[in-house]
């Protein structure tokens, strides 16, 4: 059995277009045009590309870009003092804080400053907290985890009851699609660099969904034949036959487990394309939230 692919590009590309609409229609209707500011410390290469990319995918469409960059040796105030005057502008939706920030700044404050209601990265500790709790809803949810969970959605016919693990504990994504699994119904193991028997608890999952940060950590002899398979991770290695010498890899060993699973994502080209998407559906959503206020 070789695994069907789950194409992120495409997937992603029918959500930008959906936003895309929603904006169309929102101007016609007389509405405000969602705006996102992207706030950018330092000179961290990989970050000016991501910035880049959201900014560019905001333009595709129809979103208002406020870019904000400031030098790596800014103060915590300086960086606090952006966050809040985007805050104070009623052209400004949503508010992403690049990460991560320079050594030296408080990440959790910076975050803490954006206000509860441009928080379109969904890291904001009470959104975080909502997404905790049972019956209550947060605001946004993180993008990448929501990126996750819609392609498991458009994949398989329902989540419930399904045996999921999360090979990951991350703030960023291990831990908040391990409770969006939960709301699904799921039933989800974490797991981390202390499980015991890592391998084992591994094979037993009916999806599993990997964002530990190590290339091509999962053999295909970890996969539960049959299992869904999304691979979060975005890893550079070394490759004599690659044109640039080397090449993009993500947590799966990709060639060996797509003869296991059912279902599995590239990399690149599965749950990448989904963070911006998700990005972009945040802030049509915050505009929206923001004309009821």
């Amino acid at each position: 059995m070789t695994a069907a692919i789950i194409d992120g590009k495409l997937i992603a590309e029918e959500v930008r277009a959906q936003v895309k609409m929603a904006v169309e229609e929102r101007i016609a209707a007389g509405k405000p045009r969602p705006g996102l500011a992207t706030v950018l410390v330092g000179d961290n290469p990989a970050s000016h590309v991501y910035v880049r990319s959201k900014r560019k995918a905001c333009a595709e469409v129809g979103i208002e870009s406020f870019g904000f960059e400031l030098p790596a040796d800014a103060t915590q105030e300086q960086v606090e003092k952006v966050v809040r005057e985007c805050n104070e502008d009623p052209r400004i939706h949503g508010i992403l804080v690049q990460l991560p920030l320079p050594a030296g700044l408080d990440e959790e404050a910076v975050l803490n400053t954006i206000s509860l209601h441009k928080d379109v990265d969904g890291f904001h500790p009470v959104n975080i907290g909502r997404l905790a709790q049972k019956g209550r809803e947060p605001a946004f949810v993180p993008c990448t985890p929501a990126g996750c969970i819609y392609l498991l959605k458009k994949t398989l016919p329902s989540l419930r009851g399904v045996n999921a693990v999360v090979l990951g504990r991350s703030n960023i994504v291990g831990m908040p699609v391990a409770l969006l699994l939960v709301r699904e119904d799921a039933t989800v193991t974490i797991c981390h660099s202390r499980t015991r028997d890592l391998q084992v608890v591994v094979r037993q999952a009916d999806v599993l969904i990997a964002a530990v940060g190590k290339a091509e950590m999962v053999r295909g002899d970890w996969v539960k034949p049959g299992a869904v398979v999304i691979d979060v991770g975005i890893n550079r290695i070394e490759d004599p036959n690659h044109p640039k010498g080397s090449r993009l890899v993500g947590d799966v060993a990709f060639d060996e487990v797509k003869e296991v699973a059912s279902y599995i994502t590239p990399v690149p080209g599965g749950v990448g394309p989904m963070t911006i998407a998700m990005l972009l559906q945040n802030t049509l959503r915050a505009a929206e939230l923001a004309d009821k206020m």
